[in-house]
């Protein structure tokens, strides 16, 4: 297979120039396919790609590969998520060497959760090597057709558009830029941020990332979630690591449904106030220099993704997967 005929969707649209939008789409806590199915749905034409998580919050889940494919076939590109918490590289190199098999495209490479956050505590963990490390290893072995112990691959390999993520607000927060700049020279192509609501401070590490001229050399994305109401923003700003929650946020949503004595029409009330912030956010960072697209995770709310997108003047998008096409 040519290079050209291996370039994902998503990294297509970033090579043009488009600003990208990414969803998110979380596998089951079963194997039932139909749910990958109806959620890749609401997904296809709204986004350029969906990540497929792995073991989100070290929760077992359906395969971020086996989601994937089922996604693809729906005609939703898939971004596969690989965790270094529960495989060792041998395990990883094989499952992707399969991904890539299927014809998946997208990488996202993370550490993952320890496991101690999830449903299996007392699980061991592997951490065999962490996200750079995973980067650098698949990168090697797109470019130099080589796995991780130096020995040649059989036929052509690999070439994931490789990706990773960052918060910029976890402490230290004075090294973030330094690790994105490690994850960029390991061969992340694309950056993926943590949930921003903190516009100001954002946009201060994104000059700082123009002062290193790391973007020059990545597809920095911003993460975006909508909130569901002032309980949801409250629990990301006490549990979520990374998160910076400005109090007007809070303020803004608890507003939103003040007055309203009905349960169902509150929570309606602040999920449209969510949306509409959610377009607010993606129209500021928009004006952001180096912010190339955006990741909307509206998590276990894919139905809030096609108003977020569309309220956002960013459809339509380009040609979706053709989900008939061959890997």
């Amino acid at each position: 297979m040519s290079e050209q005929g291996a370039q994902s969707n998503l990294q297509k649209v970033f090579e043009s120039g488009g600003f990208a939008v990414t969803g998110e789409l979380g596998p089951p806590k079963g194997a039932d396919a139909e749910t990958i199915r109806a959620k890749a749905r609401l997904l296809k034409g709204m986004v350029d790609a969906a990540n497929i998580t792995d073991n989100q919050t070290a929760v077992v889940r359906m395969s971020s590969i086996a989601a994937g494919l089922l996604a693809r076939q729906e005609g939703v590109e898939p971004v596969v998520q690989m965790t270094c918490r529960d495989r060792n590289r041998l395990a990883m190199e094989a499952d992707l060497l399969g991904a890539w098999g299927l014809g998946l495209r997208n990488l996202l490479c993370l550490t993952g959760d320890h496991q101690t956050f999830g449903n299996h505590p007392t699980a061991k963990n592997v951490f065999d090597i962490d996200s750079i490390q995973l980067v650098k290893l698949m990168a090697e072995m797109r470019d130099k057709g080589i796995f991780a112990n130096g020995e040649e691959l059989e036929g052509d390999p690999p070439r994931f558009f490789l990706g990773a993520v960052e918060s910029p607000f976890a402490d230290p927060i004075s090294y973030r830029p330094f690790r994105v700049a490690k994850k960029v020279r390991a061969g992340a192509r694309f950056l993926q941020t943590q949930c921003i609501y903190n516009m100001p401070r954002f946009k201060e590490f994104m000059v700082k990332l123009g002062d290193m001229n790391i973007l020059d050399d990545v597809y920095v994305m911003a993460g975006l979630s909508p909130l569901k109401g002032p309980g949801m923003a409250k629990y990301m700003a006490a549990n979520v690591p990374g998160i910076d929650m400005p109090d007007v946020v809070i303020e803004r949503m608890t507003a939103a449904g003040a007055g309203i004595d009905d349960k169902a029409e509150r929570s309606k009330a602040w999920k449209a106030e969510g949306i509409k912030l959610c377009i607010e956010q993606i129209q500021e960072v928009r004006e952001i220099p180096g912010v190339a697209g955006v990741h909307v995770m509206a998590i276990e709310w894919e139905e809030a993704v096609r108003p977020i997108v569309d309220g956002a003047g960013l459809l339509p998008r380009p040609q979706p997967l053709n989900a008939a096409a061959s890997g």
